[in-house]
């Protein structure tokens, strides 16, 4: 992996001034804040804060870096930029006014919307909705089935005779399926409500066990359907879905919250009358 420039050039300077400072006396490191002065470029402080939030918007793929690496490449990286912004003249153009406009509101939204998570009482809330969810509703069925996936209406009603005559479906799946699962005999497992396209689902459900099905359209072209069992779902533990239930929380309380701010608020928006929206993509008007 190729390492950016300014992080090459801090390696370099690290080795360079490693031995010399061996050999000096040691001294107590310094108490650090976000308010540590890490260095000044014509006046103009950097600070510690700056480099845990360039170390915040890092790649992830950087993040695996020795820390000292990363420390003196950030560092060097925004010596480097305000190097270069205090040498910028004239006036800056809107695509950097207009962005830092956007990044400042995001940022300060954020923070509102972690204020407003930090509140919410989500491991109770979760609890809840897993009870509803999962021990309060009976068990959906689970239904397991094979098919056989074909071209057209004409093939499939070919297959079906054969079934009829006696033919094995994992074999004709094998031999005929145009699906990947014909590989397997055209085994689908186990699938349960939504998991299929519907026009799939509803035929497999309407079988007996053993029973197969009428050819069945779909996007996908036409179906055999064999069903080979029915059962009901397992009853997942609350470990094992805590993760996604909380979410779904944390998006309600945040998303009720935006909704009610809004609604509450003076917000007008401008008639423009009729006008080409196609003016979103316009980012010369920026310039």
């Amino acid at each position: 992996m190729k390492k950016p420039r300014a992080l090459l050039a801090s390696v370099a300077t690290c080795l360079v001034l490693a031995a010399p400072v061996a050999a000096q006396e040691q001294t107590a490191a310094p108490e650090m804040t976000p308010e540590t002065v890490l260095a000044t470029v014509n006046g103009q402080e950097i600070k510690l804060g700056h480099v845990l939030m360039g170390f915040a918007i890092l790649p992830e793929q950087y993040r695996t870096l020795d820390d000292a690496v990363l420390f003196d490449g950030i560092l060097s990286q925004l010596i480097q930029q305000t190097a270069l912004a205090q040498s910028f003249e004239g006036e800056l153009p809107g695509r950097v006014i207009y962005g830092l406009d956007n990044e400042t509101r995001s940022l300060t939204a954020g923070e509102v919307v972690n204020e407003i998570l930090a509140e919410a009482e989500v491991e109770q809330a979760a609890q809840a909705a897993y009870k509803e969810q999962f021990l309060d509703v009976a068990a959906p069925d689970e239904y397991k089935a094979s098919h056989i996936l074909l071209e057209t209406e004409e093939e499939a009603l070919s297959v079906i005779e054969e079934l009829n005559a006696g033919g094995d479906f994992a074999t004709l799946a094998q031999e005929k399926s145009i699906d990947p699962a014909g590989a397997n005999g055209g085994d689908l497992g186990y699938f349960g409500p939504g998991q299929m396209v519907p026009e799939f689902e509803a035929a497999a459900v309407a079988l007996e066990i053993g029973g197969i099905s009428a050819p069945v359209k779909t996007r996908f072209g036409w179906h055999v359907v064999k069903l080979f069992d029915v059962r009901k779902a397992e009853v997942p533990a609350f470990e094992d879905v805590r993760a996604g239930l909380e979410d779904e929380i944390r998006r309600s309380v945040a998303n009720e919250a935006i909704e009610a701010m809004v609604a509450s608020g003076d917000v007008q928006r401008t008639d423009l009358g009729a006008f080409d929206p196609s003016v979103v993509r316009n980012l010369g008007l920026l310039e």
